[in-house]
Formats: structure tokens, C-alpha cells, sequence
């Protein structure tokens, strides 16, 4: 009954001239309207695809870019009232997330004669499933006013479990010697800028080399606490607290040279990044 009224409503609209026209331009505007609208709804992307058809798009992982970082972290005076030396310790690498090459250097300028020079050129690469850590090798040349060495070098570098900073490095070279290298440092961040940072350097012989005076075993400690003031992130100057202390046949060595096997300092210097 339904479908019988609508259609007599349609038969008596159309009897009429002024509805015809009125049908017959709405039908003519949607034939025309309705292929552009149905371009543009192809023309967008279906959710859930990706287009990687623009050209302009770039990779959204850039594993193989090159990067770089320069650290000077010790660039200090150290002294003890009556006798002063210099101190340096730096690094730089560059390359990408899984391939770099490092360069390391620190040592002591004391009376125009340099101590503990310690040059290094490392290949370093992450360490699988192990987080924050690196695996390095490479060779140590020690360079100094003293007669020079050269090592193989193998070690990891990384971040340990709560933020400390950590690095043991093993050294070979020729005639059996064996050397060892614990490295490590704590921030502790007073404030945003105010930043104490406790370290420790220890270094291990297997054998005794006098020229050098270096003694076999635990040789020597250089640990100290650093207080900065990080006027940005990449300048910061400080002032702290530094010993330097000697042990076994080391210790000896420095005796018969007149040396003092027992060296705190107070310590002033800047730290800069790039």
C-alpha cells in the first residue's frame, strides 16, 4: 500500500511541467558532481598504508650518518702550594651509530717534562644484547719525555648499571709485557648547572719496566672529586680535588728519582664539548 501512494506521488510531480525541469537539474548537476567527488575520494590514501611514493619522503631511520663529539674533560692546573703541574685528558670520535673511530690523550706537563703520556686510536662497535657498552680496539703509544712504548689495545667502554661511567682496557706489547686500565666517574647533579664528579683511574703492570718507572702490579692511582659549574652545556669551569699515589716497585722507582710517591692537589682547570 505503501509503495503504491509513493509511486502516485511521483506520477502527479511529474505530471507537472515546473517539477520536470526541477528534476531533470538535479539530475543533470549530480552526473556532473559525482565523478569528482569520487576522484578525490580515490585520490586519498587509505588508512593504514603508508605512500612511499613521493619522492620527498626521506628514510625515517638514518643509520649511516656521520657524527662526531669532541670532550675535553680535564684541562687542569693542579697544586700543592710550593709545586704545580698540568693535567689534560681528552677524546673525540666520529662516525656512525655502529661504526667509529676514537681518539683518546691525557698525561702531566711538570717542570717542561711530560709524564704518563698516553695516546689512543680505537675502532669501536656496540656490543650485542649487552646495553650501553662498546667494544674497542685498537693501539696505545706512549709518548712522552720518558722512552716511548707501544701497546695493542682491547677493552669496552659504556655506562653501567646506575649511570656510572666505565672503561677497562687491556694493553699488550712485545717481550710479555701486559698492561690493565680501570676508568671511572659518577655525575651527581647537585642542581641543573652545580654538577660533582667523583673519578678514579687505576693502572696494572705484569712486568717491571724501569725506564719508565713502572712497577710490576697495581702501579699507580689518580682519582679525585671535580665540582663545575656548567655556565652551558659545552663550558663548564671547576675546581676540586686530586690525588695521585704510587705503590710496589712504581713506588720505589720514584724514590731513587727524588719523586714523591704521595700527591694531593687542589685542582682549578674548564671542561668543554663540542
Amino acid at each position: 500500500m505503501t509503495v503504491h501512494v509513493k509511486l502516485n506521488c511521483y506520477a502527479a510531480l511529474l505530471r507537472r511541467p515546473c517539477c520536470v525541469s526541477v528534476v531533470v537539474t538535479i539530475g543533470l548537476l549530480l552526473s556532473c558532481f559525482a565523478p569528482t567527488a569520487g576522484a578525490q575520494a580515490s585520490s586519498q590514501p587509505s588508512p593504514g598504508k603508508v605512500s612511499a611514493t613521493i619522492p620527498a619522503m626521506q628514510p625515517p631511520v638514518m643509520d649511516n650518518g656521520i657524527f662526531y663529539h669532541v670532550l675535553l674533560d680535564q684541562f687542569e692546573g693542579r697544586t700543592s702550594g710550593p709545586d704545580n703541574n698540568f693535567r689534560w685528558d681528552g677524546e673525540a670520535w666520529i662516525g656512525t651509530d655502529m661504526n667509529r673511530l676514537w681518539l683518546k690523550s691525557e698525561g702531566f706537563l711538570s717542570n717542561s717534562q711530560v709524564s704518563d703520556g698516553d695516546q689512543e686510536a680505537l675502532y669501536d662497535r656496540p656490543i650485542p644484547r649487552m646495553k650501553y657498552f662498546d667494544a674497542q680496539v685498537g693501539v696505545r703509544a706512549d709518548f712522552d719525555s720518558d722512552p716511548s712504548r707501544t701497546w695493542a689495545a682491547i677493552g669496552i667502554e659504556g655506562l653501567a648499571p646506575y649511570f656510572f661511567e666505565f672503561s677497562p682496557t687491556l694493553y699488550i706489547s712485545d717481550g710479555g709485557h701486559i698492561a690493565g686500565r680501570i676508568t671511572g666517574f659518577y655525575d651527581v647533579l647537585l642542581t641543573q648547572r652545580l654538577i660533582a664528579e667523583p673519578e678514579a683511574e687505576l693502572n696494572f703492570y705484569s712486568k717491571d719496566d724501569p725506564a719508565r718507572k713502572i712497577g710490576s702490579g697495581l702501579s699507580d692511582i689518580d682519582t679525585g672529586v671535580r665540582l663545575r659549574y656548567e655556565i652551558s652545556r659545552k663550558f663548564a669551569p671547576y675546581i676540586g680535588f686530586a690525588f695521585n699515589g704510587k705503590y710496589g716497585n712504581s713506588a720505589s722507582y720514584s724514590r731513587k728519582a727524588g719523586e714523591t710517591t704521595s700527591d694531593p692537589r687542589f685542582v682549578f682547570g674548564i671542561r668543554l664539548w663540542y
